[in-house]
């Protein structure tokens, strides 16, 4: 259980680290059906088709493998 939760965090720091690469570079977040939510002058983001892209080539890359 400590190994998957470990595995977990590190997983969300690299992502949360690489999102903005990804975001420039492959128009990621910027989709049809991402939300961009405008709370007290602060843009709140909801990538909820950059998700869904994300997690089927996840997906399709670990059937690969």
């Amino acid at each position: 259980m400590l190994k998957w939760l470990l595995t977990l965090a590190v997983a969300l720091v690299v992502l949360s680290a690489v999102s903005p690469w990804l975001a420039r570079r492959f128009g990621l977040g910027r989709l049809p059906g991402d939300l961009v939510v405008r709370v007290r002058g602060r843009e709140v983001y909801v990538p909820f088709t950059t998700t869904i892209l994300l997690s089927l080539a996840l997906t399709a890359l670990s059937r690969l493998l």
